[in-house]
């Protein structure tokens, strides 16, 4: 019979497992390398990432928790479709988190922080300057660290999850609902941003994201369209 210790070191594997799949979906999702209604087999999964069926299902229902994935029954796990509504209510989210957020990290902040964060913007200028897709995954993704980053520096571990979910969710309603192929962060406005918070001027600072996140949410197109049927669709 196995102790309780070995059974818990079993376990842990397992866990490390489906936590590294699961980390590994949501950055392809911030990234939008996979698209809002991609499916996502089991099968599919276990054979990219090399692992059983139910490690698999452990990683997407983690990502269902999330709101990243969809699992429907007897259809199987799909990249989630946030609907218009949805959408609001995530840029709702960041409105009432981030302002608190920044005001938690500029608190803690260190010249060492603001260096590494100067360094990320200059990252993220240069790959706006490049062109072809895998400059523009990795503009997003820079993008999305900005305000990672910022969570990062608050120390609270439990904000940093939240707003790992609130970026990879945006990125979705993006995906799905952006207008133009300009950057969806402000790039000029994450500079101000770092500015604010090195002069200490904390509440322009948190003014200024409050406007960079209005400013990501006014480039959506969250109209409701009525569905048409297959003859109207097609009427001209």
């Amino acid at each position: 019979m196995k102790s309780a210790a070995t059974a818990q070191q079993a376990e842990e594997p397992a866990e490390t497992g489906a936590q590294q799949i699961r980390d590994a979906i949501r950055e392809a999702i911030v990234e939008r390398r996979l698209s809002p209604g991609t499916k996502l087999s089991e099968s599919d999964v276990g054979n990219l990432f090399n692992v059983s069926r139910t490690l698999a299902r452990a990683a997407l229902q983690a990502l269902s928790y999330e709101g990243l994935v969809n699992v429907e029954k007897n259809r199987g796990a799909f990249v989630a479709y946030p609907s218009p509504e949805e959408a609001r209510q995530i840029f709702s989210a960041r409105r009432l988190v981030e302002p608190g957020l920044l005001r938690e990290a500029a608190a803690r902040i260190t010249p060492d922080d603001v260096r590494d964060l100067r360094e990320l913007l200059l990252e993220e200028g240069r790959l706006m300057g490049e062109r072809g897709q895998t400059a523009r995954r990795a503009e997003i993704k820079a993008s999305g660290d900005f305000h990672l980053m910022l969570a990062v520096i608050s120390g609270n571990a439990i904000m940093q999850r939240f707003m790992e979910e609130l970026v990879a969710r945006s990125s979705l309603v993006i995906a799905l609902y952006g207008q133009s192929t300009a950057s969806s962060c402000g790039h000029s406005e994450h500079g101000e941003i770092i500015s604010a918070i090195e002069s200490t001027e904390l509440d322009r600072a948190c003014e200024l994201m409050l406007h960079h996140i209005a400013h990501i949410e006014g480039d959506l197109d969250l109209r409701e369209r009525k569905s048409l049927g297959l003859k109207e669709a097609f009427e001209l």
